[in-house]
């Protein structure tokens, strides 16, 4: 029987030959880097705070996690002709010098327990363009402005770059989870053209770094992105974060053919249930297993953006459980 990190690995591998489903998050710890806490770390449940861009953040209490705030009267950047008066990119070498030996240690402690270091880099760059304008005045610019849209998209990304040279020159963890929802359940935000002018030549630097670096890159979107397939590899996806059943996954399989992991494939919409029963979540967890497990290069989970997402935390045992039982009985691990 191979180590939860061995058989993580064989999955990633285009021909590998892992004994087992990965279990979910299992693999993983996660690190909280000092730029993480410096991006994040004065949210609060319950408060409404700004993030270090300018932009305004609220948290219900009842509600999982921080969502950005846009209204006419709260817009960072109201005129996007105008993005030099009002953007301020936020300092992150000033910022964040202290703490990584706190961090590092961390994450001897993960490797020496057979675990994966992971890092968790939030709000991408298709993100951080709708938390300064808002989504209406997003969508608008790509094609009104397009000039001004591709300067900011330039200058977020070299920021991102720099996030990221931070946490492989002192960290270096083993995965980074990158966070930028890039579509809904429909369809993409914007038109696979639009992406791939004014978003992806940012990722081909952004990743790059990380690439160079041997870190694994797992990218979050739980969204519709298959039109962008191809464009997720180009830029060094190792592992698609969000992978949605609304994609058809089993064709995507095919083509991919092993040069990307997908990870998701529950249908969280009729599971995540304030009165969810075992036998609902037992039987669509399932139904993954059977479905995406022939293709191979695949990790069933819950398709949200981090470990122990889910909303109604007693569904989250009925998974792990069924994904256990289901190795136990195809694999006899």
């Amino acid at each position: 029987m191979l180590s939860i990190k061995d058989n993580f690995l064989e999955t990633m591998k285009k021909d590998g030959k892992p004994d087992r489903l990965v279990n979910m998050w299992e693999p993983f710890e996660l690190i909280p880097d000092p730029v993480l806490i410096y991006l994040t770390g004065h949210r609060a449940r319950g408060t409404d705070s700004r993030d270090r861009w300018g932009t305004l953040i609220t948290w219900p209490e009842d509600q999982l996690s921080a969502m950005p705030h846009v209204t006419e009267d709260e817009k960072v950047l109201p005129d996007i002709t105008e993005w030099r008066k009002y953007i301020k990119v936020p300092d992150l070498a000033a910022n964040c010098s202290e703490g990584w030996d706190v961090a590092n240690k961390m994450q001897d402690e993960v490797r020496a327990k057979g675990k994966l270091s992971m890092t968790i880099a939030p709000t991408g760059v298709f993100e951080q363009l709708h938390f300064l304008m808002g989504f209406e005045d997003m969508l608008m610019n790509f094609l009104l402005e397009p000039d001004d849209m591709l300067e900011l998209c330039e200058t977020i990304g070299n920021y991102r770059a720099e996030y990221m040279k931070l946490i492989v020159e002192n960290l270096k963890p083993d995965v980074v989870l990158s966070h930028d929802d890039w579509g809904s359940k429909q369809n993409l935000f914007v038109s696979p053209e639009i992406w791939r002018e004014f978003i992806k030549p940012q990722y081909v630097k952004i990743y790059k770094i990380l690439k160079d670096a041997g870190v694994l890159i797992m990218h979050h979107s739980d969204s519709i992105c298959e039109p962008i397939i191809e464009d997720m590899i180009d830029i060094g996806i190792d592992i698609w974060q969000g992978a949605i059943p609304e994609n058809d996954l089993l064709r995507l399989q095919k083509e991919i053919g092993g040069r990307m992991v997908m990870m998701g494939g529950l249908d969280m919409s009729i599971i995540d249930l304030p009165d969810a029963k075992a036998e609902q979540v037992t039987a669509e967890t399932l139904r993954a297993c059977e479905t995406y497990t022939p293709g191979g290069n695949f990790i069933v989970s819950f398709t949200y953006g981090g470990p122990g997402d889910v909303i109604f935390k007693h569904i989250e045992p009925f998974m792990t459980e069924t994904i256990d039982k289901f190795n136990k009985d195809k694999f006899g691990v």
